[in-house]
Formats: C-alpha cells, structure tokens, sequence
C-alpha cells in the first residue's frame, strides 16, 4: 500500500479528508450528470434542431455547468482553509509555528503519490475501517512530546520572571550607586570650594606679612646706609642674610602651604601649620631686633 510517510495517526486524518472530498466530488459529479439529464428530458424532445437551436441549447448547458464547477471549486478552496485554520490554531496553542510550501502543491510526483494512495486506500477490495471517522475536531495531544513542550514553556516562563526580577534588583541597585555618586560628587565640591577659600585667606595674609617685613626691612637698611656709611659691609652683610633668611621664609611658607593642602587629607595638618606661621613670625621679630642695633642712636 502507498504511504505519505506519516505516522498512523495523521494518515488517518489525511483518509478521513479524503472520504469527506470524494463525497463533496461525487454530489458535485451527480449535480453535473443531472444537468445533462435536464437538458435530455426538457429539450430534446424533437428529432431534428437547427443550428441556432442547438448553439442555444449548448449555451444553456455551459452556463448550468460552469456555475457547477465554479461552485465546487470555491467551497473545495474554503474547506482547504478551515482545515488550516485547524492546524494553525492548534499549533499556536503550544507556541509552534507552522510553515507552507505553496510549490509543492503542483508536484507531479506528490500528487501521483497522493493518487495512488488514495486509489489504495478506497477500493473495494483494500478498504478498511477507520476508527477516527467520528472525530469532530482536532485535539491537542496529552503524550509525551506535549508533555515535554509544556515542561519546556514553564521552564522558561520561570526563568523570564527570575530574569524581571533580577533585572528589577539591578535597576534599584544602579539607581541607588547614582544617587551616592552625586552625593559624593556635591561633598567633594563643597570640600574644595572650603578649601580653596581657606588657602586663599592664609596665603593672602601671610604675603602682606612678607611685603610689610620686607618693606620695613628695606627701609631700615635705607636709613642706616644713610646715617652710617662706615658700617655699609657690615650693613651689605647683614643685609644678605637677612635676604637669605627672608628666602628661607619663603620656601618654608611654600612648605607651609604644602602642608595646608594636606589638612584635609590629615585633620592634625592645620595646627602644625599655625604652629609653623607663629615660628615664622618669631624669626621675623628677632630679624627686627638685630636690624635695631644697627639702627643710630639719638
């Protein structure tokens, strides 16, 4: 016997179609045979016709039939949908997708195949019962293949709400690590603007301290230039070092200022620095001293 390469249960789904399409193409068959039969009974009734009688009868006919045949061929287009319609609906309720090859239709060797299968399938002598004949509808299997297809759908309905979720977690987490961030950003400008407007202050008031030193100082050496001129290398002298100690004061306010920049990273750094600023102010008072002695006695 001919086989479509099926398993039992679809070839009998494929006989029970072909039973149904044989029983529309034989009413349908009838239909025609009646028409000819009409025609026999109600116009042929005389022995001879004429040309144009015969062209009118004929006409009749064609008419009677092509309404047949076209009928047939539209409800059979129709019927080919519903059956699809069934299919497609019955695998989008296990999420498959079905696909068509509208080519294969015109096959020669499939549609002889298909004839010899039904030409076995409905003789006499080779027909046999068919216990899915009843059957209204097509059913979703309940064996193992849809078992395992519905395993297969809660498995991943499962992990899609672990991925939400984890998602969600992720999205709650980032939303947190910005809010920290501009957090830390906003602290981080307002320690700077702190600490730029304290360096300013101290390194403003300690270079007016330095201008006042050094334009007293440069006074001081004027004047005594001036009244005594024997003591000029010894005033050159003393005035080099107190040059000297003025670029030392310099480079340790400069040390000075490092360590500014350090209190905020050190919160012991300040009190070292005003301890450093009051050292310097001595070393400046005791510069003034020893330009005292060398000031004229009145």
């Amino acid at each position: 016997m001919a086989e479509l390469g099926l398993n039992e249960h679809h070839q009998n789904e494929v006989i029970n179609y072909m039973r149904f399409a044989r029983s529309r193409r034989g009413l349908r068959l009838k239909t025609v045979d009646s028409c000819f039969q009409d025609l026999k009974e109600s116009r042929l009734v005389e022995e001879t016709f004429t040309v144009d009688e015969v062209s009118e009868v004929l006409s009749g006919l064609q008419a009677v039939v092509y309404s047949e045949v076209e009928s047939e061929l539209i409800n059979t287009a129709h019927t080919n949908v519903l059956l699809l319609r069934q299919l497609f609906s019955q695998a989008e309720k296990w999420y498959l997708k079905l696909q068509t090859d509208i080519s294969e239709l015109e096959n020669r060797e499939l549609l002889e195949q298909v004839a010899e299968f039904e030409k076995a399938e409905f003789t006499s002598s080779n027909k046999k019962p068919i216990l899915d004949t009843l059957k209204p509808k097509l059913a979703p299997l309940n064996e193992g293949g849809t078992e395992l297809l519905n395993k297969e759908i809660e498995r991943l309905q499962e992990e899609n709400e672990k991925l939400k979720s984890r998602l969600k977690t992720i999205e709650i987490q980032a939303t947190q690590a910005l809010d920290e961030k501009s957090k830390l950003e906003r602290a981080l400008q307002d320690l700077q603007l702190d600490q730029g407007n304290q360096k300013d202050f101290i390194k403003a008031q300690d270079l007016n301290d330095l201008e006042n030193t050094v334009a007293a100082l440069k006074s001081e050496f004027q004047k005594t230039l001036n009244d005594k001129t024997e003591n000029q290398k010894s005033l050159e002298e003393n005035l080099a070092t107190a040059k000297h100690d003025l670029l030392r004061v310099q480079e340790q306010l400069s040390m000075a200022e490092k360590e500014l920049d350090k209190k905020f990273q050190q919160t012991a750094a300040y009190r070292n620095m005003k301890e450093i600023l009051t050292r310097k102010n001595d070393q400046i008072k005791d510069l003034r001293r020893r330009l005292a002695k060398y000031e004229p006695e009145d």
